[in-house]
């Protein structure tokens, strides 16, 4: 990480407070566009319910989001990055395998949720018009600016960037103003501040615990929040917070102030077919500018989260969740990048969301559930990391427990939504968990059936079938790609493609080695010399959030060891050695197929088979690795499980 990147996104300064607002806080700082909206619904505006509602919301801001998130979650960083793939990476360390579940479900939950956000907020917002246009369509419109968010997405985000953070200001500064002016005029709204008002709904009211359901919304940004910390660093997100919290609590006090005052009427004869009190609170002067200002920041809630799905599968992908998949880096700023294959599924996610439920008031309903799920798993990683860190057993497990509670009554709130929505998040959720699911337990069927060798008992023929001239030379240099991790291990197919498959003779056999590491920037590579100028191994240590280009790496390697003397490039053709002419460089591939000769357990035929079509739909193995096609070439190798030892054949003598 540059000195620049770390003084700006790991220090205190007013640059880094004024870039957390815009990246940070879209997903939480648009929730007042719905979340009183969701709570009172179409029913009578009642007083109980308000104040019972807004004191759930300022509580579950407190402890979920204050507490939970930028207080304790916000400690569990790897190197500066958060998330859930990073807080995974860190637990880790621990071996305790089931780990690798409440990771899956939290991935793919976050991830869809960011389907859902996008087509919420910019519903939410651009459904102000209609306080002007009863009778517009406003679906047209809300996939319009969608399309028009996830097409920009190719060009990066440096320049709208610079946009984001004064927009963001200008939203916060209207929300606490807002607030303030009603807070003013009906003063004693503030007692909701005290919890018995939160009690005496759940207690009291027979909806009431199931106003959690609504209440939660006001909290789901907290997660991308986590997620998002590697772009301006904790002690940026800790301050802004204060600022933040503040002009959501004013704003969200400011709409229960102005609908105690209208007790008995409903939203909808406040303001129309899509009354919201978000929109009620405005003058009617500032009406329009307020519609413009809620869009804006819709879109960039948006553009945040799309962002943190880039981020997200780019980890899932080092992890081995998720096939791989093309990567673009549209700018030089660290961490950024564009992956084409997510930004349209994500675009056509969104449009089916904006489709299937036409209006903001009916995603409500599908919104919430999937994020509760995510937010428990990371609870789940989180009291492992504070095992880790060896945190006292008194402080820890009330915690934990306190927040299992919490998250488990919103996940029981929140189920009560999965008929009338909720079920489309949850079975986005539910294909994202079996993609990863397959392709990390394929990963394992495959490693524990891949034969290693060692290179020792092979260096002696690999350095005969250099010099025999009898074979024509294959290339002046081999390269091929390896997963054994240690560095005196192969494949045994690897072995089998240079001696047996068609014997490849080469001046010099390079293996390269690929080890994703668990911190997310680090671009370090060793080299050990097996046979002076004749077999050589490099193993590339990356961070999982670095891109994979081995072309350039490993040239830049080779550039360094001809520098140091370590090894000769030159061709060893006659002819073209006496004119210094670098020798060809050869990269071999291995591709597996499952062979018919497979015995497979029925559970197995369906990971392997999935696997395989979704392998055939992924990045191929050059593209992943960044290699030049000219210079790769694909072996096919049959995968092999559970094959029959003795088939019982009976020989017939006549």
């Amino acid at each position: 990480m540059s000195a620049a990147h770390k003084n700006l996104h790991s220090k205190l300064s007013i640059g880094g407070l004024l870039i957390t607002l815009g990246i940070i806080y879209g997903d939480i700082g648009t929730s007042p566009l719905y979340v009183m909206k969701a709570i009172l619904g179409g029913h009578s505006i009642n007083a109980d319910i308000v104040l019972g509602g807004i004191s759930c919301v300022f509580w579950t801001l407190t402890l979920q989001t204050t507490i939970k998130y930028v207080l304790i979650t916000l400690s569990a960083d790897n190197h500066g990055e958060g998330g859930i793939f990073a807080l995974y990476a860190l637990v880790k360390k621990t071996k305790i395998s089931w780990l690798i579940v409440p990771a899956i479900i939290g991935g793919s939950a976050l991830l869809a949720d960011g389907i859902i956000t996008p087509p919420i907020s910019v519903s939410s917002a651009v459904e102000g018009i209609k306080t002007y246009y009863p009778e517009i369509n406003t679906i047209p419109i809300v996939i319009g600016i969608l399309f028009i968010l996830f097409t920009i997405q190719q060009f990066g985000t440096k320049l709208v960037g610079k946009f984001f953070a004064p927009m963001m200001l200008i939203w916060f500064a209207m929300l606490g103003t807002l607030g303030v002016i009603q807070i003013m005029q009906h003063p004693e709204v503030i007692k909701a501040i005290n919890p018995y008002y939160a009690y005496h709904l759940l207690q009291i009211h027979p909806e009431g615990f199931f106003v959690l359901g609504f209440v939660f919304l006001c909290t789901t940004g907290a997660e991308a929040l986590y997620s998002d910390m590697g772009h301006c660093g904790r002690k940026n997100i800790r301050i802004s917070w204060v600022f933040v919290k503040l002009t959501l609590v004013l704003n969200y006090f400011g709409q229960a102030a102005y609908l105690i005052h209208h007790e008995g009427s409903t939203l909808q004869e406040l303001g129309g077919e899509n009354g919201n009190p978000f929109y009620l609170i405005m003058p009617d002067w500032f009406q329009p500018a307020g519609i413009v200002i809620a869009t804006l920041a819709a879109v960039i809630a948006s553009q945040a989260l799309i962002s943190g799905s880039f981020t997200l599968i780019n980890e899932a992908m080092r992890l081995n969740f998720w096939p791989k998949v093309r990567i673009k880096y549209p700018t030089e700023v660290k961490g950024q990048l564009y992956i084409p294959s997510i930004n349209w599924l994500l675009f056509f996610g969104c449009v089916g969301i904006v489709l299937h439920f036409e209006k903001s008031s009916n995603m409500e309903h599908a919104y919430g559930l999937a994020i509760v799920l995510c937010m428990i798993m990371t609870t789940i990683l989180l009291n492992y990391y504070l095992i880790m860190k060896r945190v006292k057993l008194y402080f820890m497990v009330p915690l934990i427990t306190i927040y299992l509670v919490i998250e488990g009554c919103f996940l029981i709130a929140n189920i009560t939504k999965f008929a009338d929505g909720g079920y489309v998040t949850l079975i986005i959720a539910i294909m994202l968990i079996s993609v990863m699911t397959v392709w990390y337990v394929a990963k394992k069927i495959n490693k524990s059936y891949t034969k290693i060798v060692k290179i020792d008992d092979y260096k002696k023929v690999l350095m005969e079938l250099s010099e025999d001239l009898s074979i024509p030379k294959y290339a002046t240099h081999l390269v091929y790609m390896t997963n054994a991790n240690r560095v005196d291990e192969l494949e045994q197919k690897v072995m089998y493609s240079i001696l047996q498959k068609r014997p490849k003779r080469a001046d010099i056999y390079w293996f390269v080695h690929v080890n994703i590491l668990t911190e997310p920037y680090k671009t370090q590579y060793k080299v050990t010399e097996i046979a002076k100028d004749d077999i050589y191994r490099i193993d590339f240590n990356l961070g999982f959030r670095e891109p994979t280009k081995i072309n350039l790496m490993f040239r830049e390697v080779i550039r360094d060891m001809v520098k140091n003397g370590e090894v000769d490039i030159t061709s060893r053709y006659e002819s073209l050695n006496k004119n210094n002419i670098v020798g060809d460089f050869k990269f071999v591939l291995s591709e597996k197929f499952l062979s018919n000769d497979s015995d497979l357990l029925w559970h197995e035929k369906i990971i392997m088979n999935s696997y395989f079509l979704i392998k055939k739909l992924s990045l191929s193995e050059e593209s992943a690795f960044g290699l030049d096609s000219s210079s790769v070439k694909i072996e096919k190798f049959p995968m092999v499980l559970h094959a029959p030892e003795n088939i019982g054949l009976t020989r017939i003598i006549k």
